[in-house]
């Protein structure tokens, strides 16, 4: 749905976009995770045809960015949540979207059919009728949502759309995309909350200027460093260690009666393990996976750039 190669952007001397080549699959939730100034908007505003590129190539639903009466085409079938809400405020909420909708030649039945769905599902539909101007930060988010998606885009960007919400606010949101997910619409989402790209992300990308890694968000945490499990047992011996070696592949290292495997798949290896050091008379008091995490990957990538 989505395709860029040595996509690039610079404003005079300052290379904001350098050379990012990805595929973002039909149906996908894609994430964008980079510190300030990463280039992350910068490359939602080129996909958006807001912004011309520098240099590369990219599409979206198979039209060229960079092609005039293609770009008018890419933005019929996108959506667009910027991280500036840029709501009419005197407009009620119901007004809002219907206008938004009629720019986009929606049909006045399926306008107000989506304006109900949506202000529905974001807890906005009782306020249909209030000025914008009146809502929260978070409820004008929801709205700016509810906005980029009234003429039922098939990609629908999204940057920072949980920033600055309370929690409550924030947890509606992240279901909502959830639900977006279920339909298969396409999302890029730009994010700095890691929990929030690991929870709803199908794949990650961090930039900074440059794509520093790609891939789910398994891989990513794969990449830093090899889970463990952690076995505490009330006892432990030679048959018990000798049986629980025989079960897997990775390292075993002993302190007391505490044993730690290395594992590339500890959801997948715990059973058996586990299994093992019973059979062989064990008593386990418990049992955890620990490694490397999201943050462990983004942290060490974007040090690394800096």
């Amino acid at each position: 749905m989505i395709e860029t190669h040595n996509l690039t952007r610079k404003f005079e001397s300052l290379t904001a976009v350098d050379s990012v080549t990805l595929t973002v699959n039909d149906g996908e939730v894609f994430g964008f995770l980079g510190p300030n100034g990463a280039g992350k908007t910068t490359t939602i505003r080129m996909l958006c045809c807001l912004i011309s590129k520098t240099s590369g190539e990219a599409r979206v639903g198979g039209y060229d960015i960079g092609n005039d009466a293609d770009s008018m085409k890419i933005r019929k079938l996108i959506g667009l949540v910027p991280d500036n809400v840029g709501l009419y405020e005197d407009l009620s909420a119901y007004d809002n979207l219907d206008f938004y909708g009629k720019l986009y030649d929606c049909p006045e039945p399926q306008r107000k059919e989506n304006i109900k769905k949506f202000l529905t599902m974001l807890d906005l539909w009782d306020k249909k009728d209030a000025p914008a101007g009146t809502f929260s930060k978070g409820m004008k988010q929801k709205l700016a949502i509810a906005r980029g998606l009234i003429h039922d885009p098939q990609v629908l960007f999204m940057d920072e759309p949980t920033a600055n919400l309370d929690p409550e606010s924030s947890r509606t949101v992240r279901e909502f995309i959830l639900g977006l997910k279920k339909d298969k619409r396409t999302i890029f989402l730009n994010t700095h909350n890691l929990d929030e790209a690991q929870r709803i992300c199908d794949r990650i990308g961090i930039l900074n200027t440059r794509l520093m890694a790609l891939g789910t968000p398994d891989q990513l945490e794969g990449s830093v460093g090899r889970k463990q499990i952690v076995i505490q047992l009330e006892q432990l011996n030679d048959a018990i260690l000798g049986a629980v070696k025989k079960a897997t592949a990775g390292s075993v290292s002993v302190d007391g009666n505490r044993l730690t495997i290395d594992t590339d798949d500890p959801d997948k290896e715990n059973p058996a393990i586990v299994s093992a050091a019973v059979l062989a008379g064990g008593r386990v008091q418990s049992v955890s996976a620990v490694g490397s995490s999201l943050e462990d990957a983004y942290l060490k990538l974007v040090r690394e750039e800096n």
